[in-house]
C-alpha cells in the first residue's frame, strides 16, 4: 500500500513506546542529587546521560495582520525550542525528564523526545551554554561548561577505577 502524496512522515526519535514518565533510575538519581547537589552532580549526570529528555517546542508568533474590524490576527506562527537567559547572562536550553515536569512549567508546550546527547547538541547549536533540566522542578539540574561540551560531542561518563571520567569509543576504521 502506498501513502497518498500529501501524507507526512514523522521522524522516529527512537522513543515510540514512551509514556512520558521519567525512568525510576532518573527519578532516584535526582532525588539523591537534591539532598547533596555538590557531592552528587557527576553521579547524577552519569545516570541522566542514558535518559530520554523532553525538549519543549512552543508556538512563536510570526506575522500579524489586521482584519477589517481593526483587530489583529495571527497570520503565521512557527514552532521553536525554548531558551532561557539567567541573571548571570548564561543561556539555557530547557529540557524535562517527564511530561508532568514539562506541564508544570508550561502546559501548552509540545514535547519532543530526544537523547541527552541530542539535547546537548541542540543547546550548542542554538548558542546556549547550559542545558537546564526540569526548571519547574521537582528537582532542577544544570549541565554546562565541559560537561555540556562532552555530551554534545558524544562522550560518556564511565567508572574508571572508582572515578567517573569522560570517555569516548573511537572507531579505528
Amino acid at each position: 500500500m502506498t501513502e497518498p502524496p500529501s501524507a507526512r512522515r514523522l521522524l522516529d526519535t527512537g522513543f515510540g513506546d514512551d509514556d512520558g514518565t521519567a525512568s525510576q533510575a532518573v527519578s532516584d538519581a535526582l532525588t539523591a542529587y537534591d539532598a547533596d547537589p555538590d557531592g552528587l552532580h557527576r553521579e547524577t549526570l552519569a545516570v541522566l546521560q542514558d535518559a530520554r529528555l523532553l525538549v519543549p517546542v512552543v508556538a512563536v508568533l510570526g506575522e500579524v495582520e489586521l482584519g477589517e474590524d481593526g483587530l489583529a490576527r495571527d497570520k503565521t506562527s512557527d514552532m521553536a525550542t525554548v531558551l532561557m537567559r539567567g541573571p548571570g547572562g548564561r543561556t539555557a536550553l530547557l529540557a524535562f525528564t517527564s511530561m508532568a515536569a514539562l506541564q508544570a512549567w508550561r502546559p501548552d508546550a509540545r514535547p519532543v523526545p530526544v537523547s541527552v546527547t541530542a539535547a546537548a547538541e541542540a543547546a550548542r547549536v542554538d548558542g546556549a551554554d547550559t542545558l537546564l533540566v526540569d526548571v519547574a522542578g521537582p528537582v532542577r539540574f544544570v549541565v554546562q561548561d565541559e560537561d555540556l561540551q562532552a555530551l554534545a560531542e558524544g562522550y560518556r561518563l564511565a567508572d574508571l577505577a572508582g572515578r567517573l571520567a569522560w570517555t569516548k569509543v573511537v572507531d579505528p576504521g
